[in-house]
């Protein structure tokens, strides 16, 4: 099959693992083949729903003593159950181990930004990247009144590089936001506004991370959050961040 090669490489295109002249090349693909942007979009949702039940389940320090010291108050009866009981502690060790070291070495601040670009690429893949479709801010700005529970401006883009392709409706931690999509030389980039409040608890002030496959921006103003994320460059993504602000 054509696509075979490309779909044995898609979790590591998802990941953001792969050079920039790579990810490139797989966006341009996925965004022109239904049936790679389908199984794109298919990994995406399964990868946000491992996160979000890892983030559930994860078990507190006092279940993860209080079952050491159930299993370590076992007597050894024979051989064959003592392995059995230290093979089952080992594993309950590792699990454990692999479940702090993953959540542990990602910060709030970084599981926001990755579940961000996940819906990024999700929403690129596609069949209907946006729900309300027009170039117009003033068409497409009144299309989010009564299903989000805030307002927000968007920029004039007379005189800029940019246009607006359209938006839709997206949630992140259940929460309700706008989503809205601009091009700028073939680049698609995706600007994401919600309510500070709802993702205060897991923001801080400290620079995005460098390991982000997608140059971003975010900030806060007048209670709400921005994000603006794409493949286009630094200066495109810092150029609409700054027209974003200026209309706010």
């Amino acid at each position: 099959m054509v696509c075979e090669s490309w779909k044995a490489k898609l979790d590591t295109y998802l990941d953001g693992e792969v050079s920039e002249d790579e990810m490139r090349s797989f966006d341009g693909h996925v965004r022109s083949c239904p049936s790679c942007s389908a199984d794109a979009l298919t990994r995406v949702q399964m990868k946000r729903s491992i996160q979000a039940a890892g983030r559930r389940y994860t078990p507190s320090a006092e279940f993860r003593k209080r079952m050491q010291q159930k299993i370590a108050s076992k007597p050894r009866r024979s051989f064959g159950l003592g392995w059995t009981l230290a093979a089952a502690a080992a594993a309950m060790i590792v699990v454990g181990a692999l479940t702090s070291v993953y959540l542990g070495t990602r910060s709030g601040k970084d599981q926001v930004f990755s579940e961000i670009a996940d819906l990024h690429v999700a929403t690129l893949a596609s069949s209907s990247p946006v729900d309300v479709i027009s170039t117009d801010r003033h068409t497409v700005k009144p299309w989010f009144q009564g299903k989000i529970p805030f307002a927000f401006n968007l920029p004039e883009l007379q005189n800029s590089e940019f246009s607006l392709l359209g938006g839709r409706m997206t949630y992140l931690d259940q929460t309700p936001g706008a989503h809205l999509i601009y091009d700028v030389r073939k680049h698609h980039i995706s600007v994401f506004v919600f309510q500070e409040r709802s993702l205060a608890a897991r923001l801080d002030e400290n620079p995005v991370s460098k390991k982000q496959p997608f140059n971003v921006e975010t900030w806060s103003q007048a209670g709400l959050r921005y994000f603006v994320i794409g493949d286009a460059s630094a200066a495109d993504i810092d150029s609409l961040a700054k027209l974003f602000k200026a209309a706010s």
